[in-house]
């Protein structure tokens, strides 16, 4: 397997959908088109087993399935984060150990918690990051979302980076996201390596004023956050500012109308993947939501849409 990306990682790393076909299998075949597919749009990165992977329907097995052929197909074309999440301590340092055997360049890994109530106080979660950083020698990103329910505050965030040798990354996806990534990067200084925006990039622009680096959006067009990200990069940020105008209506469409989806059906549609179906129970989009998501990227032309054809 040919060596990733040297760090400090940054730019786009988008999260990979799991290609299911209409029974509800795995497609590895559409698996494979969809990553390849996100390398030519650009993809700095790759994210998978996240929850926009839909990683809470998948079995251990199919887990391992995926990380495994993912990451073989990918051969170092470019570094892979494994999304490790669980709530056992245990159970998800082995996690992290199984995907760095299987050449992740990095792991992410949201706070422990389970359903609407269980959660854990602030010393059970620096515990936590502490035995999953012992575990392995590849660096952990810390993903703060509304999702886990726990309140992580900068100082909390801070003082891990601080203190726990490979808690470097931080995907901050929190209301007022810029604010708290300027307090991570203020308190952490250089232990902060990657500060890194989320949600879709809804709030890519004034997390990236706040000093963020990379950004994990969802997989469908990275070619044209790269057009924002880029641009801001190279210090063009007027231009940066009129790409994320230009792409901001299909930002907004996943991020408040499509969701998990999105990615998915715009592969579909551009003959990347053969099934767009989630796995039961997960609703399919509804099809006044596919149409109105279609019509959004058609008028922006994305790579997504001629993949395939």
């Amino acid at each position: 397997m040919k060596a990733p990306a040297s760090r400090p990682y940054r730019g786009v790393f988008p999260v990979v959908p799991t290609a299911f076909d209409e029974h509800g299998a795995l497609d590895l075949a559409s698996q494979k088109r969809c990553v390849d597919f996100m390398i030519d749009a650009g993809s700095t990165g790759l994210c998978i087993l996240a929850n926009f992977s839909e990683q809470f329907v998948l079995s251990d097995e199919e887990r391992n399935v995926l990380t495994e052929t993912i990451l073989r197909h990918v051969d170092g074309r470019v570094p892979v984060i494994v999304t490790t999440t669980h709530f056992g301590t245990r159970v998800c340092a082995e996690r992290c150990r199984r995907a760095q055997d299987a050449g992740a360049a990095m792991v992410m890994v949201m706070p422990p918690y389970h359903g609407a109530t269980l959660r854990v106080p602030e010393q059970q979660i620096y515990e936590f990051y502490a035995a999953l950083s012992k575990a392995i020698d590849i660096p952990i990103m810390i993903q703060d979302a509304p999702v886990s329910g726990t309140v992580l505050s900068a100082a909390f965030l801070a003082r891990m980076a601080t203190e726990i040798e490979h808690v470097r990354y931080f995907k901050i996806e929190t209301p007022g996201a810029a604010n708290k990534l300027r307090e991570l990067i203020r308190l952490g200084g250089a232990a902060i390596e990657g500060p890194w925006d989320g949600e879709e990039a809804i709030t890519l622009l004034p997390d990236l004023e706040a000093g963020a680096t990379g950004a994990m959006t969802g997989g469908g067009y990275p070619d044209g956050i790269r057009q924002i990200m880029d641009a801001w990069q190279a210090g063009r940020r007027d231009d940066a500012a009129a790409a994320y105008a230009r792409w901001l209506p299909l930002i907004n469409y996943e991020n408040r109308q499509g969701g998990i989806l999105t990615a998915k059906v715009l592969m579909k549609e551009g003959g990347v993947i053969a099934c767009d179906a989630p796995r039961h129970p997960f609703p399919a989009m509804h099809p006044a939501t596919r149409q109105g998501l279609l019509g959004t990227a058609r008028r922006l032309d994305p790579l997504v849409l001629r993949w395939g054809r």
